[in-house]
């Protein structure tokens, strides 16, 4: 993924990480390799001469990861998005395995570790950490044009965070059980030293001087271990926010994409104008997202103006609002309107799967329901 930012339009792009499960079972499989290596060996060019979306291995071998080019509209990249998981979906199918966009596995699993050196090392330093950390995330790309601007942005943009968790809040089950949260695998990913949010770095100097002063602390084995909710990339010159699960449609992940980049876009203006950060301390920050990863969309969040307890719907209301100048200004406000409504009545991920369970009783039917959604939604 080559993204920059272009004189008109912030580029932008996404990586998705999926489960690999039994089609049968529900149960998580480990053969990432075999499906990458599938996908390789039978790569089929399109008749428009566009090759399949790439895909890759991840920490455990019960998933894969998906990445987009670089995009420029909201069309583009639901495009792309479908595309990525469709030959993730055939690519696990030759091996006799599905893809399902979950956050985290309904089944109980006890998740194998990709043989690679680093990921041996991140098993040895963090043991189960480490072991148990079969979680899968979204993960949004948006060009900056330098890290200044970068930081200006990771420095701008830390109240509004949390509200993406709660919109995209697809892992409510752990180890077969519904754990009350709509998104533990929030709770999981936080279990690593370096994740969260982060206080305020005010020019990229003192963003450098802060992962610089973790590495020497000897707690991270290195710096693609940097787990802030958001940070700038050390492969692209894009900030990359990290906050939302997986999102079981691909419309809500086009609305993440599309919320995102009006975030970057607002938070740039701003600096530009010289309007300073919410001096906001990160340990509220904290309580936000933690509010977000409990209920999600089903009672208060912390509304990102106030610091105070406010209807979910109060807090996106307060959201558009933020975004809206710079989602109109991409051309983007009528669709993610159109998509925040339909995420709104059909509820987040968390929702479904829920109601999927309440009907059936059976967490194998949220998977099922999981693996036929992850390639027809949107």
């Amino acid at each position: 993924m080559t993204l920059r930012a272009a004189a008109d339009a912030r580029t932008f792009g996404v990586e998705e990480e999926l489960l690999l499960v039994d089609p049968v079972s529900g149960v998580p499989q480990a053969v990432s390799s075999s499906v990458v290596r599938f996908a390789r060996r039978h790569e089929v060019v399109a008749a428009d001469g566009r090759r399949p979306e790439p895909l890759d291995t991840e920490l455990q071998r019960e998933q894969i990861e998906t990445v987009t080019p670089v995009c420029a509209g909201l069309d583009d990249l639901a495009e792309h998005v479908r595309s990525a998981r469709l030959a993730a979906a055939r690519a696990a199918e030759g091996v006799g395995a599905a893809v399902a966009a979950l956050a985290t596995s309904p089944l109980a699993v006890r998740p194998s570790l990709t043989p690679s050196h680093r990921y041996r090392r991140m098993s040895d330093a963090y043991g189960p950490t480490a072991d148990e950390q079969l979680t899968c995330g979204c993960h949004v790309h948006v060009g900056v044009e330098s890290p200044d601007e970068g930081v200006a942005v990771l420095d701008r943009i830390r109240p509004w965070l949390a509200p993406l968790l709660a919109l995209s809040a697809n892992s409510p089950f752990w180890q077969g059980s519904d754990t009350g949260y709509d998104s533990w695998r929030a709770q999981v990913w936080g279990r690593w030293p370096s994740t969260g949010p982060t206080e305020l770095f005010g020019s990229a100097k003192a963003y450098r001087a802060t992962i610089d002063a973790m590495l020497d602390s000897g707690a991270l084995i290195d710096e693609g271990m940097v787990y802030f909710d958001a940070r700038l990339s050390r492969h692209y010159p894009t900030v990359e926010i990290r906050v939302p699960d997986v999102c079981l449609d691909v419309g809500d992940t086009v609305l993440m994409a599309a919320l995102v980049r009006a975030m970057v876009v607002t938070a740039a203006d701003a600096w530009r104008a010289g309007d300073p950060p919410d001096p906001i301390r990160t340990d509220l920050l904290r309580l936000a997202m933690w509010r977000a990863s409990r209920s999600g969309l089903r009672e208060n969040l912390v509304h990102p103006l106030t610091g105070r307890a406010a209807p979910a719907r109060a807090v996106l209301r307060a959201l558009l609002e933020h975004l809206g100048p710079a989602l109109d200004e991409a051309g983007d406000l009528e669709v993610a309107t159109g998509l925040l409504r339909y995420l709104l009545e059909r509820g987040n991920g968390a929702q479904v799967q829920r109601a999927v369970y309440s009907r059936t009783r059976d967490v194998t039917a949220v998977v099922a329901k999981a693996v036929r959604h992850t390639v027809v939604s949107g």
